[in-house]
């Protein structure tokens, strides 16, 4: 605890017992090759395997590695948050624990870093994922950068690196829920993007079921954007001056034609087309409102149960 690390790797753990002794078997070769001091930060986020114990046993092991304990499952973005709180390095790396993005390309991360960027992201190369992962990632790209306006390629991939000052602004931020690769860009003052291998998953399963990613993407898009507001406010002036047209029409339309009744399955199908329409922007106002109580309640983002390997 003595030596200043220069760099931070930050990695959040649920249910990896299958992938942890490979992880720590490539990580710490490479952060030795590096040659500079260095710290090894896993968040344990309420794994119900044996990952909690392996992570204890690598920090009594190997002096610069350091658990972090959560009292339950917060999610990824709350265990690198915690991480980044007592993260002491000036070039923090995230990394997920599943090996899908190899260690060994952290060397580029950094050495982008000492060229004067403060924030590196990283886009996947030959993805190894499900097709409808990758088209799905490739929609939520499209969508973000459309609604946030920020240029980022690869949104889902969190092999990134980000300088001491970028950080220090992330952990002056109390959001209840939040993005970190996009909180980060709206800090950075000089952006950059380097391509990085992508393997298959060797053990277990994806955190991110389809339910987990729809609700990620919503966070993305109302935590940095009120675009969805915005098309839903122009939408509805539209459809009203459509629906003012329209009633014209039938105005019209009765004194020519007469009183009938066969349309009355059209006037139907009208009916609950603006239906649905509102139902969708009562939701997207929902989103925005939900986001509001979770902000005004200031309940604790994370619970840390206890800490290993810090200097207890």
């Amino acid at each position: 605890m003595s030596q200043q690390p220069y760099v931070s790797i930050i990695i959040p753990v649920y249910n990896e017992e299958g992938n942890l002794p490979n992880l720590m078997g490539r990580l710490y070769p490479v952060m030795q090759g590096l040659g500079k001091p260095f710290e090894i930060i896993f968040t344990d986020d309420g794994s119900r395997d044996r990952s909690l114990a392996m992570l204890t046993e690598m920090a009594a092991t190997y002096p610069e590695v350091r658990v972090i304990e959560f009292n339950g499952n917060f999610g990824q973005h709350m265990a690198i948050m915690a991480a980044f709180e007592v993260s002491r390095g000036e070039i923090m790396i995230t990394l997920d624990a599943d090996l899908q993005n190899p260690p060994e390309e952290i060397p580029k991360l950094v050495a982008e870093v000492e060229k004067g960027h403060d924030v590196v992201g990283s886009i996947r190369q030959k993805r190894q994922d499900t097709f409808f992962r990758k088209t799905a990632s490739m929609m939520v790209n499209i969508v973000t950068r459309k609604m946030t306006g920020m240029r980022m390629s690869d949104y889902g991939c969190m092999l990134r690196a980000y300088h001491r000052n970028v950080v220090n602004n992330i952990n002056r931020c109390q959001e209840t829920s939040t993005f970190i690769p996009a909180l980060a860009q709206t800090f950075a003052a000089s952006p950059s993007e380097v391509p990085v291998a992508h393997a298959e998953r060797a053990e277990g399963e994806s955190k991110y079921s389809l339910y987990k990613l729809i609700r990620l993407n919503f966070d993305l898009m109302t935590g940095f954007s009120v675009v969805p507001l915005q098309l839903f406010a122009l939408l509805g002036v539209f459809t009203s001056l459509f629906a003012v047209a329209f009633a014209v029409f039938l105005l019209v339309r009765r004194f020519i034609v007469g009183a009938e009744v066969e349309g009355v399955f059209t006037l139907f199908a009208i009916l609950f087309f603006f239906v649905g329409i509102t139902i969708f922007g009562i939701g997207i106002v929902g989103e925005y409102v939900g986001r509001i109580y979770q902000e005004v309640r200031r309940r604790p983002r994370y619970v840390v149960r206890r800490t290993h390997g810090f200097g207890e």
